[in-house]
């Protein structure tokens, strides 16, 4: 193994179980902590560096979770809430721990959006834009920056080491290029927002659809993620489960769960 890719949270943006509701998947989810899910994100972890893919509201808990101490690297996949609204709570591990600027890379469409709204942390992160099909070395470890079909300007994640995993949580499948690259990867980790009907078609798939999309791509197995559970028809896990018993390529996601690279 040269690194260990791990989801940190598996939901979309509101969260399982959200505070004010009381449907079948936040009953679920009480019930069951192992499919409570908070906001999108993961960790990448080499011998060397631990490298952020996201950072969701959830973040601070999500490293105490896992019992992640340091932080080398963040990227942000784009410019939404629940993918960045826990970038602050790198502020003072910096100040009094690390003592010194964790690298970020951020959209270049989202450069300005990130200095208006944290000004006062322009001195906690050494601040670079990443660059589609750009990739970068850690250690063994490639990490390619690939488009994906979502609302604003956002990239998925290729890893390649040993073994490839591609993840892409906001997306509505994917860009020509995207689907010539991930090509047979060992596991795509997918946007499956929606069980129903998708509200959004143009910007997140459903767990159907991106059940299609590992199958077009010709990948080894599927991992559905930023799955809302609530919308557009309220669902649980074992509902869905019993759907895939059959398929043995597809697995749902779980906050914890975890892949070697």
């Amino acid at each position: 193994m040269v690194a260990e890719f791990k989801l940190l949270g598996t939901s979309a943006g509101l969260g399982v179980p959200a505070f004010h509701c009381n449907c079948v998947a936040c009953r679920e989810a009480l019930a069951n902590p192992k499919w409570a899910r908070t906001r999108s994100g993961a960790v990448i972890n080499t011998e060397e560096e631990t490298i952020l893919v996201d950072a969701s509201p959830d973040m601070r808990g999500q490293l105490l979770k896992e019992g992640i101490k340091a932080v080398d690297s963040l990227f942000i996949t784009h410019w939404h809430y629940d993918h960045f609204g826990g970038i602050g709570d790198l502020e003072y591990y910096v100040k009094l721990e690390r003592k010194e600027p964790v690298k970020l890379f951020l959209p270049p469409s989202a450069v300005d959006s990130f200095s208006k709204a944290y000004p006062f942390l322009e001195d906690v992160f050494d601040i670079d834009t990443w660059e589609f099909e750009h990739s970068y070395t850690f250690g063994e470890l490639k990490l390619t920056v690939l488009p994906a079909n979502h609302s604003i300007e956002t990239g998925g994640i290729l890893l390649e080491a040993r073994k490839s995993i591609a993840y892409f949580t906001d997306t509505a499948g994917l860009p020509e290029k995207t689907v010539q690259l991930i090509h047979g990867v060992d596991t795509l980790v997918c946007d499956a927002t929606f069980n129903g009907p998708n509200w959004y078609p143009h910007s997140h798939m459903s767990w159907e659809e991106a059940i299609i999309l590992g199958q077009s791509v010709n990948v080894k197995q599927t991992v559905l993620t930023h799955m809302a559970m609530h919308y557009s028809e309220p669902t649980t896990v074992a509902e869905i489960q019993d759907k895939l018993k059959t398929n043995k390529q597809v697995a749902i996601a779980y906050d914890g769960m975890s892949f070697e690279i």
